[in-house]
């Protein structure tokens, strides 16, 4: 393990005021997005769509990382130019999701676990070639009635730290994301008990796998009640139970804490972090890793179409400047609007 360059790529996808780019979104998913704006999805669009995004002017100073599906990690822009160098090019760090989608967990219905741990070796040595300098892996924990149980949370935070091992061993820094969803009725303190035994199992496993935290990126959810709760939480209630969360279980070890967005829209994702940042004390920085939350107004600008190229990189970049503000506190509501 070369854990002087896990570390120095840690900290360079932790600059301050820069964050992850998560455009690592299945066949499955890509499509579900472009039919919400009536574009086929085939490979050249869903190459081209990325490529768009990745040329965005100044995309490196806000961007300091990019995840991508495997399909994009081989592919080459329009003018032949692989996309991981469009991305090397613009000052960011090709990452890779190496996780293989949640599947059915045996004998716990209701609940998931990440599969792709086999080959995976393999294919670690496979994308560091091609360049990759991070990977992804994310494990799905659902809240409802009964659920998760402590049989979900250790099985999947050990195939998070077993993934961790492999990835720090090719020299690649793993991002690990076990990511509680909010997609239920839950409150805010239900989340929160959740996620903190969550991370407690998760840092339990990877401290017995050897993982080298200082190589490490944490990528959680925050702390928030779910979409169909009556009771939702103000900004500064998210901010102040996730940092808890987080002091509680996360070793001041780790290089950085990138979050999810997970269905928060554009702005509440930006004003949740921004205020983690602007009030608290923190042991480590903490940043964004968002999809949506970065794309969306990007995706309805493009609409497919070439000669709207430069006003999707616009709404990209008004996003990424946003959340970039919003890694070091100085984000705020006024910005949108004179935006």
């Amino acid at each position: 393990m070369d854990k002087a360059k896990l570390e120095s790529i840690a900290k360079k996808i932790m600059t301050p005021g820069c964050g992850i780019l998560a455009a690592d979104e299945s066949t499955g998913t890509i499509k579900k997005r472009f039919d919400s704006i009536g574009v086929e999805s085939t490979p050249e669009t869903r190459n081209g769509y990325r490529e768009m995004l990745f040329r965005t002017p100044g995309f490196g100073e806000h961007v300091s990382g990019v995840i991508l599906f495997d399909e994009q990690l081989r592919a080459d822009g329009s003018d032949g130019t692989p996309l991981r160098q469009i991305i090397e090019d613009a000052g960011s760090v090709p990452g890779i999701k190496v996780d293989k989608g949640a599947k059915d967990l045996a004998s716990a219905p209701g609940e998931k676990v990440a599969e792709g741990l086999d080959g995976l070796r393999e294919r670690f040595a496979e994308y560091a070639e091609l360049g990759a300098g991070f990977a992804k892996w994310r494990a799905v924990i659902d809240i409802a009635d009964g659920i998760p149980t402590q049989y979900c949370i250790d099985t999947n935070a050990h195939a998070l730290a077993r993934y961790a091992a492999l990835s720090q061993e090719a020299g690649i820094v793993p991002i690990v994301e076990p990511e509680v969803l909010m997609d239920g009725a839950h409150d805010i303190d239900r989340c929160f008990e959740v996620t903190e035994a969550v991370l407690n199992a998760l840092y339990d496993e990877l401290f017995a796998q050897r993982i080298f935290l200082e190589g490490s990126l944490l990528k959680p959810n925050m702390v928030i009640a779910g979409k169909r709760s009556p009771k939702q939480a103000s900004a500064e209630e998210v901010a102040g139970k996730t940092v808890q969360c987080l002091k509680r279980a996360v070793p001041a070890a780790v290089t950085g804490i990138v979050f999810l967005s997970g269905g928060q829209s554009e702005e509440e994702a930006t004003a949740h972090l921004n205020a983690m940042n602007a009030s608290h004390d923190l042991p480590w920085p903490l940043s964004f890793s968002y999809g949506r939350a970065l794309q969306q107004a990007a995706l309805q600008a493009w609409q497919g179409k070439d000669e709207n190229w430069a006003a999707a990189q616009r709404a990209f970049a008004h996003r990424a400047k946003m959340n970039g503000l919003a890694a070091k506190g100085e984000w705020n509501v006024g910005l949108e609007k004179a935006a």
